[in-house]
C-alpha cells in the first residue's frame, strides 16, 4: 500500500461533517477540537477545519463528457468496496454530482467513478479499476 496522504479541507459546520464523514461514509473519527476533526478516510488522514465561509470554486472541467468538479479529492477503492459504497449512498438517497458509471470504457484507464459533495460543498471522487495496473496507465 502506498504511504497514506494527509489532506486538510474547509467545512462550515463540524456537526454536518461528523454526520457525513462519520455516520454516512463510515470514517473513524480521530482527534478533534472545537475547530477541527481528524478522520480515517479509507486509510488516509483527512482533517475537516471549521471556517466561516467556503472559498469560491472554479468552473468544472469536462472529462469523458462529464462536468468534473474542480478541485476535488478522493480515493481509489477495490471494485467490491466501490460498488458497496455506491450502493450505500444510493440507498441513503445521497445526491451525486456524477452518478456511479464506467469512464473510458474499453480504453486505457477504464474505471468506475462517482462524484458527490460533502455538506460544505467539497467535491469527492471515488473510483475503482477492474485492473489495478491501469491506475497510472498512459
Amino acid at each position: 500500500m502506498p504511504a497514506p496522504f494527509h489532506l486538510a479541507i474547509a467545512v462550515t459546520n463540524l456537526a454536518q461533517a461528523d454526520a457525513f464523514y462519520g455516520a454516512l461514509m463510515g470514517c473513524e473519527r480521530g482527534r478533534s477540537s472545537e475547530q477541527w476533526i481528524d478522520w480515517n478516510f479509507f486509510g488516509h488522514q483527512l482533517v475537516t477545519h471549521l471556517v466561516a465561509t467556503m472559498p469560491i470554486l472554479p468552473e468544472p472541467n469536462e472529462v469523458d463528457s462529464k462536468a468534473v468538479p474542480v478541485p476535488h479529492f478522493g480515493v481509489v477503492l477495490s471494485m467490491s468496496e466501490w460498488k458497496a459504497l455506491a450502493q450505500k449512498l444510493v440507498v441513503a438517497k445521497h445526491a451525486f454530482v456524477i452518478e456511479p458509471c464506467i469512464r473510458f470504457e474499453g480504453k486505457v484507464g477504464e474505471q468506475g467513478t462517482f462524484f458527490l459533495l460533502d455538506p460544505a460543498g467539497n467535491a469527492l471522487e471515488f473510483k475503482s479499476f477492474a485492473d489495478d495496473s491501469q491506475l497510472f496507465a498512459k
